[in-house]
């Protein structure tokens, strides 16, 4: 009996012992200020941490510190989970988000050089310190989801309870809605498309003969980039589109690309300096441009298109069916479909300038006249030539089951899974040992348990 009184004592000796200063090569200190099962937290995770937050221009209103805390507090509790149930690290996912990591820290910070300078570590390092970390996170949020998903999704009677329960005040404010249907005609792209490609070969050998790039840049580039002779900047290779940077990474310095062909338009690109995965270049980018002929066509097909709608000869849903080219929603006879979200109901800010701009004065049934607009992809450029009718106008809102159900239901399941996900931390802490260093005890941490 007085052994297993005393295992307890001779753990927390062990563990006080672990939360001591450690010296390392070189005479780095660094310092366990957490325990959370065999898990140790260091100083030196904490300050990595802080130092990725700034660099990514993440502020906090609170103790920087105690809140990263937390977070690593939490996601011990969860990787211990993950080992017990064996989850397997996502590899192909960890390096993707290695991956965007550095380009990022290469985009706010600068290029390699400038990274080691920041971190006051080699880049090699940093990846392999990234990596391990991404890779308990890998497992941490696998099992974070697998709690979520083991909290039933909530059925109508439930959500209609917690909607009677739930103060209105902290309900959404749905904004104006507006569903509409819409046909489309395109431009003759090929022939604007051929003007473009001459206009870039006539300036390609201007520079060939002698004449600089940057200049010509500067007067013919449809892009910010002309007030600064095309160039780019440093930039990760990954910010562009890959035809763009198949093309740029494939020119030596001085060297001048063929045409180029991305959804931003055609370019011809100049490569200034490379630097591991990052480049800096020049490009002219010219885009399409149609004729008034092109528009006067479109408009006068869409113009004799309402006029048959409008006089019962056909129906909107059947002329789009039959005329429209924008085929997502000439299938819905017109009717548009938020691509994110499979709704029908726009928002104002999710539609186009153009497309608001006609839609804005008419009645629900009214159809507009012939109109400019922008394809899906909205770059300039895309041009495209419509009709729209409103079908109908839901005016702002607090979220109610009538016309939100799916949004209540949302909010309700979501409120469940963040309760299932407390339930889970809130029993881990009572079964888990957790030892936080002096230094640390005073934080106001957001969940209780973790001082004892």
């Amino acid at each position: 009996m007085k052994m297993i009184k005393l295992l307890p004592l001779a753990i927390m000796l062990f563990f006080s012992c672990a939360l001591s200063a450690q010296t390392y090569k070189g005479g780095l200190i660094d310092k366990t200020v957490a325990l959370v099962g065999n898990d140790i937290i260091t100083i030196s995770q904490l300050e990595n941490e802080v130092q990725l937050m700034m660099a990514q221009g993440i502020v906090s209103d609170g103790n920087i510190r105690c809140e990263i805390l937390e977070n690593l507090l939490i996601q011990k509790l969860f990787l211990t989970q993950a080992r017990l149930d064996s989850l397997v690290v996502n590899m192909d996912q960890v390096e993707a988000d290695l991956s965007n990591r550095i380009n990022e820290m290469m985009m706010s910070i600068g290029g390699e050089a400038e990274i080691e300078k920041y971190f006051k570590k080699p880049l090699h390092k940093l990846k392999n310190d990234w990596r391990n970390v991404l890779m308990e996170q890998s497992l941490t949020q696998q099992m974070q989801q697998k709690v979520m998903s083991d909290a039933p999704q909530m059925t109508p009677s439930e959500v209609e309870k917690f909607y009677k329960k739930t103060d209105k005040d902290s309900l959404p404010i749905i904004s104006t809605q507006y569903k509409i249907s819409q046909i489309v005609l395109y431009p003759s792209k090929e022939a604007a498309a051929l003007a473009v490609k001459e206009k870039l070969l006539e300036l390609r050998n201007r520079i060939i003969k002698g004449e600089k790039f940057s200049t010509l840049a500067s007067l013919y580039s449809q892009d910010g980039t002309a007030v600064r002779g095309g160039e780019l900047g440093m930039a990760p290779k990954n910010l562009y589109w890959p035809a763009f940077t198949d093309a740029a990474m494939a020119l030596k310095p001085g060297q001048i690309s063929q045409i180029v062909e991305t959804p931003d338009g055609f370019h011809i690109i100049q490569m200034i300096e490379k630097d591991g995965d990052m480049f800096n270049a020049r490009h002219i980018l010219i885009r399409p441009t149609y004729t008034n002929e092109d528009k006067t066509k479109a408009f006068k097909t869409l113009d004799s298109l309402k006029r048959q709608i409008e006089t019962d000869s056909m129906t909107f849903f059947i002329a789009a069916r039959a005329y429209s080219e924008d085929l997502k929603s000439a299938v819905n006879g017109g009717i548009m479909v938020d691509e994110n979200t499979g709704s029908t109901y726009f928002e104002k800010d999710q539609l186009k300038p153009a497309d608001y701009y006609m839609l804005k004065d008419l009645e629900p049934g009214q159809i507009s006249e012939p109109f400019e607009s922008l394809d899906n992809e909205g770059r300039s450029g895309n041009t495209i030539y419509k009709i729209i009718k409103l079908e109908e106008i839901v005016p702002s809102h607090t979220a109610n089951l009538k016309q939100d159900f799916m949004i209540i239901q949302n909010i309700a399941d979501n409120r469940q899974r963040m309760d299932a996900v407390d339930k889970f931390i809130k029993e881990k802490q009572s079964t888990t040992l957790i030892i936080v260093d002096d230094m640390y005890r005073k934080c106001n941490f957001d969940k209780e348990g973790w001082i004892k």
